[in-house]
């Protein structure tokens, strides 16, 4: 199972989904709009992001999700996130922090877990 997780950063060049590989351990929690830590680039600090779809397979090669908060956003609102991104020319992350339940917007709750 891969997810396209959108990166939680306000740089432009990363409004974009990246795939990551769904562990099996993890697989009952991946839905679309939870929240996830991943690795990303060189680092070895883990981002969070947020789950945009789910698929079977992909072309590129990719690292796992170390970590997922379950379905904190409903898929309608990560729809309605996407298309205020496209609307008013921000990103899709921002867009979904606006989304989360109050006391959620901290991705340090996220790495305590």
């Amino acid at each position: 199972m891969i997810a396209e997780v959108i990166i939680d950063s306000n740089v432009k060049t990363l409004n974009k989904t990246f795939d990551y590989l769904v562990p099996t351990s993890l697989e009952k929690e991946a839905k679309v709009g939870a929240r996830v830590l991943v690795p990303f680039g060189n680092r070895k600090e883990l981002k969070t992001g947020y789950i945009i779809s789910i698929k079977d397979s992909t072309e590129y090669k990719v690292k796992e999700i170390e970590k997922i908060e379950k379905g904190i956003i409903p898929e309608n609102k990560v729809e309605l996130a996407i298309l205020m991104a496209r609307k008013y020319f921000c990103n899709i992350s921002d867009c979904m922090k606006l989304m989360l339940p109050p006391r959620c917007s901290s991705e340090t709750e996220l790495k305590k877990r």
